[in-house]
């Protein structure tokens, strides 16, 4: 039941934060790329070096199964192996935004 209910919340939340995904600003994802996941993410095509632990940012937007609204969610939670960094739901999309711009066609 509760898993059921954590369910619809996000898609809920996906639901009504598709539209600002759809206004986010990639420029600004791309200061906080580089202010705050440059460390460990290869975040731009002409960054040297990275983590071997953290896959790059074309890695991510390159996946069959990419989707900009949930890993703009993916981001707002805390994770173990990334520092919270208090992104509010706007930076998150605004992030976002910017990986997607980082798939290579």
């Amino acid at each position: 039941m509760a898993r059921d209910i954590a369910v619809v919340c996000s898609l809920f939340y996906m639901v009504t934060s598709a539209s600002s995904v759809l206004a986010a600003d990639a420029s600004q994802g791309e200061t906080l790329a580089k202010r705050w996941c440059a460390n460990c993410h290869i975040v731009a095509a002409d960054q040297q070096r990275g983590s071997t632990q953290a896959p790059p940012f074309s890695s991510i937007a390159n996946k069959s199964d990419f989707n900009e609204a949930g890993l703009a969610f993916f981001l707002l939670a805390p994770h173990p192996v990334m520092p919270d960094m208090n992104l509010s739901r706007r930076e998150a999309a605004d992030l976002a935004a910017y990986i997607k711009t980082q798939r290579q066609r």
